[in-house]
């Protein structure tokens, strides 16, 4: 049951960083006053939090772990990159056209950390390959 509610969590909070990282660089690129609300600078850093909770206790759960399972290190690298490319795509990045490109980048590697969880594959959709 635990790790019902915990999988939902998990992806639901992904589903919600996900858009609204999304939504943020639309914003960005149209140079939104919206991107400089508070709530659009907090309510991320909650989300993300439950999101990497959901994720430790679901790895604790099935006892599935990064540096040992190669599909949980993918989806633990790939979450560095996305946090890193995010980071000069919304706040760090010294052009607009820089920071759409890095923009790009994250939504790329979110893309390949998606796949990588639903074939449980470090290699991603090219497993179905």
């Amino acid at each position: 049951m635990l790790y019902v509610v915990l999988k939902h969590l998990h992806v639901t909070c992904a589903v919600i960083s996900l858009s609204g990282f999304f939504l943020r660089g639309v914003w960005m690129l149209a140079d939104s006053p919206l991107l400089s609300r508070r709530w659009v600078k907090i309510v991320p850093h909650v989300n993300d939090t439950l999101l990497l909770a959901a994720a430790i206790g679901l790895s604790i759960i099935v006892q599935q772990y990064p540096f040992v399972h190669g599909w949980v290190t993918a989806k633990a690298l790939g979450l560095l990159g996305y946090i890193g490319f995010g980071m000069f795509a919304l706040r760090r990045g010294r052009s607009k056209a820089l920071r759409a490109s890095f923009w790009l980048a994250a939504l790329a590697v979110a893309g390949y950390v998606v796949s990588v969880a639903l074939t449980r594959d470090p290699r991603g959709f090219l497993a179905w390959l």
